[in-house]
């Protein structure tokens, strides 16, 4: 067992040694990692070259569609806003609203925007994007980066509408609707308390007179909003409806405070109304649009399976006792329909031109050329990992930590998010391992594969994909490990935290679990 977990675990430690230690591209890392498990699955595990070409060939089909389907539209929607001006706009009023309270800026703008970015975009706009405003309100670049960072985390298990999630079901096989439930019975904790931990981040770490409120108010709204949405909606619109119920309790707070206690920070003429409706037109789109829309995948509505040739039950997993089946779910009504639906509905709004609508979809083509060639090797190498029987292998050697499994649940997936940068490459690479190693240790395996998704969340802040994109926006390109460095054990206490949530989740509050 020791030999055949060492060598299943040669695939992953090549792609995070290329990745996270030489500090090769993700495509590249991910290439040769897929070679490794390609080699190892034939020559070790006895697999057949078509049986393990088509399961790699599957995974390929599942990054093509949901997910990078969903990741396009989303994108495709924030470009618009940009190339329409409405981004702008919408920048604008952010600074309008804000307090002169540099902590009660830092959780609008970090915590607040962040997410609501975070739940349509992902993949490093909300850092970018809030660190740059944050440098606009005059916080340092330093301090900018490392709040954004440190407040984009709790939004990444449900980042890029739900895709993390919809990844884990698919690599899984798990039921996504508990996943999105159970994640969202461990998050919302994070959620309440990190607007005021961002608060105390941002200020002089000695009081949070006068942050207080407003923290609380702001992580309030957001945690039950997260809860209530991701256990009865599914996770689609979970950080969008949080988002904005926290900017609007945020908000209402800010205006109903004593005057005294903070006042505008924006020079030069306020917005008109209609520019306010106009700023915020997109994402009140998308959220209108997707809060139905996620009921419709909850009633698998226009769903198909169809099953892959030559792979669907032919291979046996003797762990279990019975064949892998290969379904293929295709639901042509997806949450990337759905966000189609809200560039569209958005486009009329503001009567843009064909053109710039096109425009928009080219260049959100373009920039996901890349990170999408990424996503389907690393889905590729997921699911041969998954069809070779490499995965169990490894699950059964960590089962061998026993009770204390649980715990280490919540760092197996902030390691695969420090060094791959990405929620979702955490549960495709880790997803099943959790499964494998729970149904050793007799622990419901919805639990620690939401864990993996959980955990992975305080593995974002200290990536190196997501910490230089932080450089970048505030010009602080190579001081990335000053920023790893001062943001790493916010991530450990983080990580932590969750993970002994997810202890005290396996054995004395299992009544959490769906």
């Amino acid at each position: 067992m020791a030999l055949s977990a060492l060598a299943a675990a040669i695939p992953l430690a090549v792609l995070l040694i290329l990745m996270g230690g030489l500090r090769k591209s993700g495509a590249v890392s991910a290439a040769w990692g897929l070679g490794a498990s390609f080699l190892l699955a034939v020559l070790i595990w006895k697999m057949p070259v078509k049986l393990a070409a088509l399961s790699a060939g599957f995974g390929v089909i599942f990054a093509l569609w949901p997910i990078l389907w969903i990741v396009f539209t989303a994108l495709w929607l924030y470009n618009l806003s940009v190339e329409t001006g409405k981004f702008d706009l919408f920048r604008r009023w952010m600074v309008e609203h804000a307090s002169d309270d540099a902590r009660l800026q830092a959780i609008l703008v970090a915590f607040c925007f962040g997410a609501l970015l975070e739940g349509m975009a992902g993949f490093g706009a909300p850092v970018a994007i809030a660190a740059f405003l944050l440098l606009g309100l005059g916080f340092t670049p330093k301090k900018a980066v490392v709040i954004a960072l440190i407040a984009n985390t709790a939004p990444v298990a449900f980042g890029s509408l739900g895709i993390p999630i919809v990844a884990l079901a698919g690599v899984t096989g798990l039921d996504q609707m508990k996943l999105s439930a159970m994640v969202g019975r461990q998050l919302p904790f994070l959620s309440f308390v990190l607007p005021t931990y961002i608060a105390w981040v941002a200020g002089d770490r000695k009081s949070l007179r006068g942050a207080l409120g407003g923290a609380l108010v702001c992580g309030g709204a957001f945690a039950l909003t997260q809860f209530a949405v991701s256990n009865f909606w599914g996770p689609y619109a979970a950080d969008i409806a949080a988002a904005l119920a926290s900017i609007a309790a945020f908000v209402a707070y800010l205006k109903l405070r004593p005057k005294a206690a903070g006042n505008p920070v924006s020079s030069g003429p306020q917005l008109t109304f209609g520019e306010s409706l106009a700023a915020w037109a997109p994402w009140v789109a998308l959220a209108a649009v997707m809060i139905p829309w996620s009921g419709l995948n909850v009633m698998r509505f226009g769903q198909s399976t169809l099953n892959i040739p030559g792979l669907h039950n032919a291979v046996v997993l003797t762990l279990y006792q019975r064949p892998y089946p290969a379904g293929y779910n295709f639901q042509p009504l997806s949450a990337g329909t759905g966000a189609l639906v809200a560039v569209l509905l958005t486009a009329l709004i503001f009567r843009a031109q064909p053109g710039i609508v096109l425009r928009s979809a080219i260049g959100t083509l373009r920039q996901l050329l890349k990170p999408g060639l990424t996503v389907c090797l690393i889905v590729a190498l997921a699911y041969l990992y998954n069809y070779s029987g490499m995965i169990y292998t490894l699950g059964a050697a960590l089962a061998s930590l026993g009770p204390l499994f649980p715990f280490f649940s919540g760092f197996l997936g902030w390691v695969a998010c420090f060094l791959s940068g990405s929620d979702t490459a955490s549960n495709l690479l880790f997803g099943n391992l959790q499964v494998a190693a729970a149904n050793q240790i007799g622990v419901n395996p919805i639990l620690l594969a939401a864990t993996n998704s959980s955990g992975a969340v305080a593995g974002k802040m200290i990536s190196p994909q997501n910490v230089a994109v932080g450089v970048t926006t505030v010009g602080l390109i190579g001081k990335e490990g000053d920023i790893v460095r001062a943001t790493f054990w916010h991530s450990i206490l983080m990580a932590t935290l969750l993970s002994a949530l997810s202890l005290a989740q396996a054995y004395w509050l299992k009544w959490m679990i769906p």
